[in-house]
């Protein structure tokens, strides 16, 4: 189970990938800084056993692709009585009071206490794809209540990687092709893209941007629409058929743990439509995790798209 250190012993973690011989090699990832503050995923949802597996799989990502790093897991709907699902607002504290001991330590030793307060005593990512204004106030509150000086940062997108995901999930379904360069037809390949988010008209305005970059890759077209606003998915399967799509296919623009399990199954029944599966821990989510993270301690982390499919 977690904790707020991290994972408990014994739990698989991705470790970074032996560097390759050769002309064309992958440059060797940069390490964390030394006193680096731990990078911290708030994860909305009620804290279960699947949102645990995947948040951890996140967080594998991300120190696969920056060695060294201090990832660790607080969950926003945590209340403290269910043993290894850390509240946001606890882990937060326990970095600041541990970030706050590190620095005496290094202030008796060799007078470079300073050094620790160039970077605040942690950094959180919000693990949502998208704006959602109702989740990050809660976030935000939670970092206030923990007393700690963390700082937050703004969710994953919108972003190409996500458009590169969702494609990925379609394709998986077997809702669209897995490659535009590869002469292939997929029978049940959907003619036109509902792309569903929560958080109201802003996340929507967000998702369309991802949309626009999965309708060039698809070469269909793409609504963005909420999930958490009746009658918005229904509306969006009305305005895609009116304007000609007949095999409509629902992409959840989420991860997973932001809305309760069913919802978007129910919303794929609504506009009857085949669904995909939710973004999960597709390696653009820790990617984009980590560049959120380096942002702002402003070191050279950069998510690289896949080739052009």
């Amino acid at each position: 189970m977690s904790s707020p250190t991290g994972p408990a012993p014994g739990l698989p973690v991705r470790m970074p990938r032996p560097r390759q011989p050769g002309r064309h090699r992958r440059p060797e990832p940069a390490a964390a800084p030394a006193g680096a503050p731990p990078l911290v995923l708030a994860v909305p949802g009620l804290p279960d056993t699947a949102t645990r597996l995947l948040a951890e799989e996140v967080l594998s990502i991300a120190r696969s692709e920056l060695p060294g790093l201090d990832a660790r897991i607080g969950y926003v709907d945590a209340d403290g009585s269910t043993e290894g699902y850390p509240s946001l607002e606890s882990v937060l504290a326990y970095a600041a009071a541990q970030r706050t001991a590190r620095a005496r330590e290094a202030g008796a030793e060799d007078g470079a206490a300073d050094a620790w307060d160039q970077w605040p005593p942690a950094i959180v990512v919000p693990l949502l794809a998208g704006p959602d204004n109702a989740l990050l106030r809660r976030i935000r509150q939670s970092v206030m209540s923990s007393g700690s000086a963390a700082e937050l940062t703004d969710a994953l997108g919108p972003h190409p990687l996500l458009a590169e995901a969702l494609h990925v999930r379609l394709s998986e379904a077997g809702l669209a092709r897995a490659d535009r360069a590869r002469l292939f037809t997929v029978a049940t390949a959907a003619d036109g893209i509902i792309l569903a988010t929560v958080g109201g008209e802003e996340s929507v305005q967000a998702a369309g941007i991802s949309g626009m970059l999965l309708s060039a890759r698809l070469a269909v077209p793409v609504l963005a629409a909420a999930l958490d606003v009746e009658g918005d998915i229904a509306r969006a399967a009305d305005q895609l058929r009116g304007s000609g799509s007949r095999n409509l296919a629902l992409a959840p623009g989420l991860i997973g743990p932001e809305i309760a399990e069913g919802v978007a199954d129910a919303a794929a029944k609504e506009a009857d439509c085949a669904a995909a599966a939710p973004l999960g821990a597709y390696p653009a989510i820790g990617k984009l995790v980590l560049a959120k993270y380096a942002e702002v301690l402003g070191i050279p982390v950069q998510p690289a798209q896949s080739p052009a499919r």
